[in-house]
C-alpha cells in the first residue's frame, strides 16, 4: 500500500487517538484499546516506510499513549496508600459540620441516660436486660464489677465484637438514607445505653473502674460509631439538601462521601475489637499503662481525624 493512500485510510482515527490524550478522563479500556490500534499502524509504517514523517509520527502519539497508561497504572498502585493518606482525612474534614452533628445527639442521649437511669431505677434494667443486670450486680458483689469482659475467649470476644461494631457502622451509614433520622435514632439509642451503664456504675460505687476499662476500648469505639453517623448524616443531607445538583447526583456524591469515611472506619474497629477481647479484661495491670491505652486513642484521633484531617483539606482547596 502506498504511503498517502494509508494515510488516507486512518487519519481521521489517528485524530481521534490524539484528542484522546488531553483527555484527563479518557478510561483505562479506550486508551489500551487506542495504543494496540496505534501499535499495529506503527508496525507497518516502521517496516513500508521506515523513515517517513508519518512513522515518526506514529511513534511519538504511541509513546505518549505508553506514558498515559503507564501513569494510569502507576496511580491504581497508589490507591490504596492515597485512600488513608488523602481521602479518608479529607471527607472526614469536608463533612465536619455532619460529624459535629452526629456528636451532639449522640452526647445529648447519653446525657439523657444518665438523667433518666438517676430518676428511674428501672431504667437501666430496662435498657440493658434484667439478664445483664443480675450478672454485673453479682459480679461487684464479688469484687469483680468487670468481669464481663474476661468471660469467654479472648479471640472470640475480639472477633464478635469486631464483626458487631463494623455491622452497627454500616447500619448507621445505611439508614442515613431515611432523610438522617434513621442514623440519628441508632446514635440516639446508643447514647442512652451509654449514659444509663456508666450510670449504673457510678451508683454502685465502681465508676472509676468502669471508666478504665470501658474507655480502653472505648475511646476508639464509641468515636467511630460517632463518625459513622456522621456518615449517615452526610447521605441523608445529600438527599435532602441538593443544594444546586440534581437529586440523584448529590444522593450518589453523598453516598460515595459517606461511605469512604465508613471504610476508613473498619481499621479502627478492627484494633478497638483487639483492645476490647485481649487488653480491656487485664485489670490488675498498673494504673499507667491502662491509662496509656486510653490516652494514645485519643491523641491518635485529634491527631488523623481532626489535625491531620484539616491539613489535608486546607491543602486540596489551595490546590483547587
Amino acid at each position: 500500500m502506498k504511503e498517502p493512500i494509508f494515510i488516507l485510510r486512518n487519519q481521521d482515527k489517528w485524530k481521534k487517538i490524539e484528542a484522546e490524550t488531553i483527555n484527563a478522563n479518557a478510561s483505562p479500556e479506550i486508551l489500551a484499546s487506542n495504543y494496540k490500534s496505534l501499535t499495529e499502524d506503527l508496525s507497518y509504517a516502521q517496516t513500508f516506510y521506515p523513515s517517513s514523517d508519518t512513522t515518526y509520527y506514529l511513534n511519538d502519539l504511541a509513546v505518549r499513549y505508553h506514558k498515559m497508561i503507564y501513569v494510569i497504572k502507576k496511580e491504581k498502585k497508589s490507591r490504596f496508600k492515597d485512600f488513608w493518606l488523602y481521602e479518608v482525612p479529607f471527607e472526614m474534614a469536608k463533612n465536619h459540620r455532619q460529624i459535629f452533628w452526629a456528636f451532639v445527639v449522640f452526647l445529648v442521649s447519653t446525657i439523657i441516660g444518665v438523667f433518666s437511669a438517676y430518676h428511674d431505677q428501672e431504667f437501666v434494667r430496662l435498657i440493658l436486660g434484667d439478664g445483664y443486670v443480675n450478672m454485673t450486680l453479682e459480679n461487684i458483689a464479688n469484687g469483680k464489677p468487670m468481669d464481663v469482659y474476661a468471660s469467654g475467649g479472648a479471640f472470640e470476644m475480639f472477633y464478635r465484637i469486631t464483626l458487631n461494631n463494623i455491622q452497627v457502622a454500616f447500619y448507621a451509614f445505611v439508614l442515613g438514607i431515611l432523610t438522617s433520622l434513621g442514623t440519628g435514632f441508632l446514635l440516639f439509642r446508643n447514647g442512652i445505653m451509654l449514659g444509663s451503664f456508666q450510670y449504673f456504675f457510678y451508683e454502685h460505687g465502681v465508676l472509676k473502674e468502669s471508666l478504665l476499662s470501658i474507655w480502653t476500648h472505648g475511646t476508639l469505639e464509641i468515636t467511630a460509631i460517632v463518625f459513622a453517623g456522621g456518615a449517615g448524616f452526610v447521605l441523608g443531607n445529600s438527599l435532602l439538601f441538593p443544594k444546586h445538583k440534581k437529586r440523584s447526583q448529590s444522593l450518589r456524591d453523598g453516598a460515595k462521601s459517606g461511605l469512604k469515611i465508613v471504610i476508613g472506619l473498619v481499621p479502627i474497629f478492627i484494633i478497638a475489637g483487639f483492645l476490647e477481647g485481649f487488653v480491656t479484661r487485664q485489670v490488675e495491670w498498673p494504673l499507667v499503662l491502662r491509662l496509656f491505652f486510653i490516652l494514645s486513642s485519643l491523641a491518635f484521633i485529634i491527631f488523623y481525624y481532626f489535625w491531620y484531617a484539616f491539613k489535608v483539606y486546607q491543602s486540596k482547596m489551595k490546590e483547587n
